[in-house]
């Protein structure tokens, strides 16, 4: 068991030394049975500089997928949604068209718990 610790320990410190921009010092200490591991490494000084930024800054900025539109969106596109499983994605697709997005609410569809985590994540285009 000791070994399989050690093991683990020093393969994940070689990926995450591996990784651009990571800490310039990653640690990792576990204990198994009395003893403590310790496995350090340093990430090159210059890569941490160069990427640092650009990785806190997309760190704190989450890439934003574009509004699925209850309208249109294939079951698979509705389950994309943080909050829609398969259940809501079916009566979503059931009570089609909608006129507004609000209306998932206001028929029942979603009950409004799940309206509110959902309404930034969605839109309700109309055919012209």
């Amino acid at each position: 068991m000791k070994i399989f610790a050690k093991t683990v320990l020093i393969a994940v410190s070689l990926l995450l030394s591996a990784v651009p921009g990571f800490a310039a010092d990653v640690k990792a200490t576990a204990k198994t049975a009395g003893d403590t591991v310790k496995v350090g490494a340093k990430a090159p000084a210059s890569a941490t500089k160069e990427s640092s930024g650009a990785d806190a800054a997309a760190a704190k900025a989450p890439a934003k997928a574009a509004p699925a539109d209850i309208n249109s969106a294939t079951a698979a596109e509705l389950k994309g949604v943080p909050g829609i499983g398969e259940a809501y994605a079916a009566k979503i697709i059931a009570g089609r068209p909608y006129a507004n997005k609000a209306q998932l609410k206001s028929r029942n569809i979603v009950p409004g718990n799940v309206y509110e985590q959902i309404k930034d994540r969605i839109i309700a285009k109309q055919k012209k």
